[in-house]
């Protein structure tokens, strides 16, 4: 899983910010990392070889049409792979899991979905993913009703449900998350020209990075999940919020918070922005005790407040009320609390299975399982708090568009670290943010640590995709992923091995010793399982290696970001 750094540069520098439309057209900037060179910095990889005849178009709708498809292929050709739980009975998997979903909703009245044979794979996702389950359900019963008979077709598996389950989630994906990477890039390489000049190949190059990352691919066309749904509409929110149209962007988080419950990652993020740029009384008070070098007038637009409110609201309740209206004679508000039961099991303990956090990492000394679930509910509540507020703060006192990836990002990971029953599919929201930081084509450093995160993350997954015997899509995207943005040519191979020996001591010779050595720990952790047996006294050993060197690797990437978007702030 190697990465590449191709040249050495300086430390990046920022310019000053752009406000929202508070602001004079005259007077607003957009933070960006200061160019460092007047070409995309994967100029010289097969992704930018095959893209560059197209350069001089004056429309580039072919290539980004190419892309695309070429995109959807690649899931298409995973998607024939094997899936979660795969002929293993009797709870089989994830795809059951969903399978089963819409099964229920099909043939039980929506008073049920929330009760019924919770032993198997009960519903525990928010009313939005019942609703698109029961859409699909109806689909899916349209064609072969034999799919569908509750109880009698759990566990179910022939190839055509598995063709049809697999076509869901590209038609998912291909109606939100996709065009929601479309649209990012778009009003990114409008807005954003950090190579000095507006060309559309900029935004063919960011689509092909974000829709090429294996580990969205991995989970939802491999493992089998309609994580691209959630990602989609917060991605979408986002869209809306760069684009100032900031009710849609209310809704549509919403609908990603209502379709998994996991959106909780983004939530005091989009809460401080949206709130920063309608209702700021602070900002005359702290210019004043010289916190703000310059003068910047107190916000009260409770207009947009008002409307961002009744937007948010509004969305709650259409989703969650047909749970009240159409419960059992007088179950309405017992049909409620029932899905939030359902939707935030604190029982389960505080995390599930194996994953790359500070609680699992840290159980090896610490057994949770014997502590007081109150206590640690407590515990995760304060610790997430802690790694949220930084980003937060500047998000609100600084609501620059420009601002919001790094932030969300920042978030995320303090999220997916310290927050409560976190999986390790859950990686996939942090990295969502991160990877929209790709876009800084010409930013070398900060490619090189987006390279590194997303193998360290994709590692952190390897276990549960290899028990879902998916280990040749694992390696195969895995290499591809890396060979398409040049992380494999020779020459960034041989610069990285140089760069271990150059600046001695300095920032970027240990940013560069960190890197080398977690890629190559990551190898060989990744490998070792098919050699060496682990011990039978410490039968998970591999596997707490794995999620120990993962831990270490989200944190230290989690200090750099939160640190950038604090510097980024700060300099606005």
């Amino acid at each position: 899983m190697p990465v590449r750094k191709r040249h050495t540069r300086n430390g990046s520098e920022n310019y000053d910010a752009d406000d929202e439309k508070s602001m004079s057209s005259s007077t607003k900037k957009l933070i960006v990392t200061k160019p460092k060179t007047s070409e995309s910095i994967i100029v010289n990889s097969p992704l930018y070889g095959f893209l560059s005849p197209f350069k001089s178009a004056k429309s580039q709708w072919m290539v980004k049409y190419i892309v695309i498809l070429f995109a959807l292929i690649i899931r298409i050709v995973v998607s024939f792979g094997p899936y979660s739980g795969e002929h293993v009975a009797p709870r089989f998997g994830d795809f059951e899991a969903q399978r089963h979903w819409l099964d229920l909703t099909v043939n039980l009245p929506i008073s049920q979905w929330y009760y019924y044979n919770l032993e198997h794979w009960g519903l525990d996702y928010p009313p939005l993913t019942a609703y698109h389950s029961l859409l699909l359900g109806y689909i899916g019963w349209f064609i072969r009703p034999e799919w569908f008979q509750l109880d009698a077709t759990d566990g179910l598996e022939n190839e055509e449900l598995k063709f049809f389950m697999r076509f869901t989630v590209i038609v998912s994906e291909s109606l939100l998350y996709i065009p929601a990477v479309y649209y990012y890039t778009k009003w990114f390489n409008k807005n954003m020209d950090i190579l000095n000049k507006k060309s559309s190949l900029n935004q063919v190059l960011s689509i092909a990075v974000l829709l090429f990352q294996p580990t969205l691919i991995l989970i939802d066309h491999g493992h089998f999940q309609y994580n691209c749904v959630m990602l989609g509409f917060a991605l979408l929110s986002l869209d809306a919020m760069l684009n100032d149209h900031l009710m849609l962007a209310s809704i549509f988080f919403v609908f990603s918070l209502t379709f998994k419950q996991m959106g909780l990652f983004y939530a005091p993020l989009v809460f401080a922005y949206l709130l920063g740029v309608t209702f700021n009384p602070f900002n005359e008070l702290l210019y004043n005790i010289g916190v703000f070098k310059s003068r910047r007038a107190n916000k009260f637009d409770f207009v947009n407040l008002f409307l961002i409110a009744l937007a948010t609201v509004g969305s709650f309740i259409v989703v969650f009320a047909p749970l009240y209206i159409f419960a059992d004679d007088g179950q309405g508000f017992a049909n409620l609390k029932q899905s939030i039961l359902r939707i935030f099991p604190f029982n389960r303990g505080i995390f599930e299975d194996k994953v790359a956090n500070f609680w699992c990492t840290t159980n090896t000394l610490v057994k949770y399982k014997n502590l007081p679930v109150d206590l640690l509910k407590l515990s995760a509540l304060g610790f997430t708090v802690l790694s949220i507020l930084p980003a937060c703060i500047a998000i609100y006192f600084n609501p620059i568009k420009s601002l919001l990836p790094w932030a969300l990002a920042s978030t995320s990971w303090g999220f997916f670290l310290f927050s409560f029953q976190v999986h390790e599919k859950s990686v996939l929201l942090p990295l969502l943010p991160t990877n929209l930081l790709f876009c800084y084509v010409n930013d070398d450093e900060l490619f090189q640590l987006l390279s590194w995160i997303n193998n360290i993350a994709l590692f952190s997954l390897g276990p549960l995709l290899k028990r879902d015997k998916l280990d040749l899509q694992f390696y195969t995207l895995t290499l591809l992923s890396n060979w398409l943005v040049g992380n494999l040519t020779p020459e960034s191979l041989l610069n990285n091995l140089r760069s271990l020996f150059k600046s001695f001591f300095s920032v970027a010779w240990f940013t560069n010793w960190i890197i080398f050595g977690s890629t190559i720990g990551a190898i060989v952790l990744d490998l070792v399982p098919y050699f060496v047996e682990a011990p039978a006294n410490l039968p998970d050993l591999w596997v707490v290696g794995n999620i120990t060197l993962s831990f270490i690797c989200f944190s230290i990437f989690y200090l750099y970001i939160t640190y950038k978007t604090c510097a980024l702030a700060i300099s606005s």
